[in-house]
């Protein structure tokens, strides 16, 4: 298998190692290479290099937001006043703190947003304080989550 961005070439033990660390990220090298019959240190030197390629960006813990005190889910579909303004906004968001994931999109909106805030009062506050005071965004659409239905990553390979 090839990673057409990176041009590195990874096979099917990649593979395995990557679906592995994102079903489970803080498996040990140890219990991956007693899964797939390897070293630990053969499991090291192949993550490092999954590393190095960008294939695998960041371990991160999932959390649960909601127990937290974190209570609403919003996706916002943000209209840029002109694309060209897309850089100076996407420069924005990423300094506010509830602003977990954001797209650059084609179709409706130009961006594509999903933000965690405690409760209504602080959705509305980041909406008119913060987001609404970005310069280039024209307007926004605000969907609040109900329930996650889904949130998995994308298994590249089955491992046994």
């Amino acid at each position: 298998m090839v990673s057409r961005k990176n041009q590195i070439e990874i096979d099917d033990i990649d593979s395995k190692i990557l679906s592995i660390l994102a079903m489970d990220a803080k498996m040990s090298y140890a219990d991956i290479g007693k899964k797939l019959f390897l070293s630990p240190g053969t499991i090291h030197a192949r993550v490092k290099k999954l590393y190095d390629a960008k294939l695998i960006k960041a371990v991160r813990a999932d959390l649960n937001y909601a127990a937290m005190g974190f209570d609403i889910t919003a996706f916002l579909g943000i209209y840029l006043e002109k694309s060209n303004m897309y850089e100076g906004v996407k420069a924005e968001l990423k300094k506010i703190p509830e602003v977990v994931d954001a797209h650059y999109t084609t179709g409706n909106y130009s961006i594509f947003a999903k933000i965690i805030c405690r409760d209504t009062e602080h959705l509305r506050d980041i909406l008119s304080k913060k987001l609404q005071a970005i310069k280039g965004i024209q307007r926004t659409e605000t969907f609040i989550s109900l329930e996650e239905t889904l949130s998995r990553p994308l298994i590249l390979t089955k491992v046994d």
